[in-house]
C-alpha cells in the first residue's frame, strides 16, 4: 500500500499527522509517516549536472544525502544565505532517502478528514498533482504535498497559480 492515492482514500476516515513547513510564504503539510528526521542545515556540496533544484549533497552520519531545495522546486529565488529556522527534513521517499529543504518546520499537528479541502480549482495541469489537498488548521491553509510526485518531475512546479488564486479558510 505504497500508493499516495491509497494513503490518502484511507486518510478519508482517520486523521493523519503531517509537519507543517514554511516555504516562502506560504506554509506546507508532509504526513509524518515519510519523515525520518529533521535536521538543522548541515553543509551542502553542490553536484555538478543536478538538477536546479537539487541544491546538492549532505553527509548525515556517513550516509550521503541528496537535498532538494524546496524555495528552488517551487519557482522561488534561493536564499543569499542560509537562515536559522531553515530545516532539513529527511525523508524516505520509495525506498531512496532525500532531504527537502525548508525555511522553517514550524509544527506537527492531527489533520482530520474535515480539516482537507480538495486542491484550489486554478491550481491546474501537473502542478496539481504535487498537491492532492488544503489541510485547515484554525486560520493557518497549508498545501499537501506528495513527496513521491514532487520528486518525480523534473520540472520546476510553478506556484504563481497558488499566489494568484486567494485561498479562504472559510470554506
Amino acid at each position: 500500500m505504497n500508493d499516495f492515492a491509497t494513503d490518502t482514500a484511507e486518510r478519508a476516515v482517520k486523521p493523519i499527522k503531517v509537519a507543517c513547513l514554511r516555504v516562502g510564504q506560504q506554509f506546507y503539510a508532509l504526513d509524518i509517516m515519510c519523515i525520518k528526521e529533521i535536521i538543522r542545515t548541515l553543509p551542502i556540496v553542490a553536484v555538478p549536472k543536478a538538477p536546479a533544484y537539487v541544491d546538492g549533497v549532505i553527509n548525515l552520519r556517513k550516509a550521503v544525502i541528496p537535498v532538494v531545495d524546496l524555495r528552488r522546486r517551487f519557482g522561488l529565488p534561493a536564499l543569499a544565505e542560509k537562515e536559522k529556522k531553515q530545516r532539513i527534513v529527511i525523508c524516505a521517499i520509495d525506498g531512496r532517502i532525500v532531504g527537502l529543504l525548508a525555511d522553517e518546520v514550524t509544527e506537527v499537528v492531527a489533520c482530520s478528514p474535515a480539516d482537507v479541502r480538495p486542491t484550489p480549482y486554478y491550481l491546474s495541469g501537473p502542478e496539481a498533482e504535487f498537491f492532492p489537498g488544503v489541510c485547515r488548521k484554525g486560520d493557518q491553509l497549508m498545501m499537501l504535498l506528495d513527496p513521491r510526485k514532487l520528486l518525480a518531475f523534473e520540472a520546476t512546479i510553478d506556484m504563481s497559480q497558488l499566489e494568484s488564486g486567494t485561498l479562504v479558510a472559510g470554506d
